[in-house]
């Protein structure tokens, strides 16, 4: 390999600082592998200092020679070698130098790969494109490393953002304002970098919620970037332009329309083809893709300030566990957000057991594959519908009484209004509690409706929603 990529009298020096000053391993340790030294004694012998130090064991010479003693590519020559050198004093600054030599060489390699496998034909270009992708994630991650922040430093941002605040109005936003004031009351808005997961089980309506919030950002000039791996880019419009409207879903999927109907919906397309909304409606994404689209997407429209995910166990991942690939995903998702500096809103799906239960209010357990969706996310909220439930009891009464040949009158009127509660049932930054909310089903539209403490999140006992004034949105 061209010498330009290596430099064995570094390595050498490296290593042999160690062995004089076993304290140099942990900062050496902090960036640097095994696999970034280029000599194979040079890996197996950091390999070895790496197993005395998990072992509590000296890194000395008579230790290593102990531990490496038996193993293939061991020769006590090679060692003395490295005892041999000359230590040097400023190990940190040789140790990132040694870090880019083994980045460069790791580039190199993946572009050969990347050759072998384009000539080959034996992979399609979207497997090429996604290898790829894989490849320079991979790079990226080990490259990237952050040293710590000093306190003057800390300080001097966090009074900056505090008077960011202060500029906004004090209206206790900090982050992107989420439409609705209960719920801006609980979370102060997403923050920049922040996971949310917003749960429910189907029918609760999520994704027209999820819409709504984007909605928000859209309407404040902010962009926003949705992948739908569920539903077509024109059946998430349409939900869109039925909200802003306040024109039915239903109708205006048939075009049933009056003169004044038409006039709104041309006024809201207007309106909308000015936002920007970007969505990709690949329904077969893997984390991968994703992160690549939307990085890409945000180098070309620093505006983006949102991206919403609908929804979470669509995607796929390249562990063969399902939980370790549910893991895979939820960790990326929360280190893009960071990266890119933009709250991501992830939906998804609950088990289905909880509706054995008397009081169906979810919890955090009951999101599928819930353990690291909860360490991951900043925030977690939950969409419920009382109505739902009461709803499929009445049908289910009324279904078991024809079976039995009885006839049954059922009380339960279905209300265009209903009330809803996003519970938030992790907060990183906030207090847990429950906005209430009025969902406006013809229009597929939450509102403002209240808000209630969290004491009473998961009480059975039914909660009458504050009464309130509900007004259409402007187009």
């Amino acid at each position: 390999m061209d010498e330009a990529l290596h430099n064995i009298n570094i390595e050498k020096a490296i290593l042999s600082s160690i062995i004089f000053e076993p304290s140099l391993f942990e900062e050496v340790a902090s960036f640097l592998k095994s696999e970034d030294f280029y000599l194979p004694f040079h890996q197996l012998l950091f390999g070895a200092m790496e197993e005395l130090e998990q072992e509590s064991l000296p890194i000395d010479s008579e230790f290593l020679k102990k531990k490496l003693s038996g193993q293939k590519g061991y020769k006590e020559e090679l060692l003395e070698e490295v005892i041999l050198a000359t230590p040097i004093s400023n190990i940190e600054a040789y140790a990132k130098e040694l870090k880019e030599l083994s980045i460069k060489r790791k580039l190199l390699k993946y572009t050969t790969e990347v050759k072998s496998a384009a000539i080959s034909n034996n992979l399609s270009i979207s497997d090429l494109l996604d290898m790829v992708q894989k490849r320079l994630y991979e790079i990226n991650v080990d490259s990237s490393s952050s040293d710590f922040r000093d306190s003057p430093e800390i300080v001097s941002s966090t009074l900056e953002h505090i008077k960011e605040m202060k500029a906004r109005g004090n209206n206790g936003v900090v982050g992107v304002d989420t439409g609705f004031s209960e719920l801006n009351k609980l979370t102060a808005g997403f923050g920049e970098g922040d996971l949310i997961i917003i749960a429910a089980r189907p029918s609760m309506g999520k994704t027209a919620f999820t819409l709504n919030l984007a909605q928000k950002a859209l309407d404040d000039g902010r962009g926003v970037a949705i992948f739908s791996l569920e539903m077509p880019a024109e059946q998430l419009m349409l939900r869109m332009l039925s909200a802003k409207t306040s024109i039915p879903l239903q109708r205006l999927k048939v075009g049933d329309l009056n003169d004044d109907e038409w006039g709104r919906l041309s006024a809201a397309m207007d309106l909308m083809s000015n936002q920007k909304l970007f969505v990709d409606d690949d329904g077969m994404l893997n984390i991968h893709q994703l992160r690549s689209k939307l990085r890409k997407l945000k180098s070309n429209h620093p505006e983006i300030s949102l991206c919403v995910i609908d929804y979470l166990q669509l995607m796929s991942g390249n562990a063969k566990d399902r939980h370790q690939e549910v893991a895979e995903i939820s960790r990326g998702l929360k280190m893009l957000a960071r990266e890119l500096n933009i709250p991501i809103l992830a939906l998804s799906q609950l088990n289905r057991t909880l509706e054995s239960r008397s009081d169906k209010r979810p919890i955090l357990s009951d999101i599928r594959e819930s353990g690291s969706i909860e360490q991951d996310a900043d925030i977690i909220m939950f969409v419920y519908r009382d109505d739902v439930y009461k709803m499929r009891e009445e049908k289910e009464k009324e279904k078991r009484a024809k079976e039995e040949g009885k006839e049954y009158k059922s009380t339960f009127v279905e209300k265009m209004e209903e009330e809803a509660e996003i519970i938030i049932g992790k907060n990183r930054n906030g207090p847990l509690g429950v906005a209430k909310l009025i969902f406006q089903k013809s229009f597929t539209r939450f509102v403002d409706g209240g808000s209630v403490p969290v004491e009473i999140v998961y009480e059975s006992a039914e909660v009458d929603a504050a009464k309130s004034k509900i007004e259409l949105p402007p187009i």
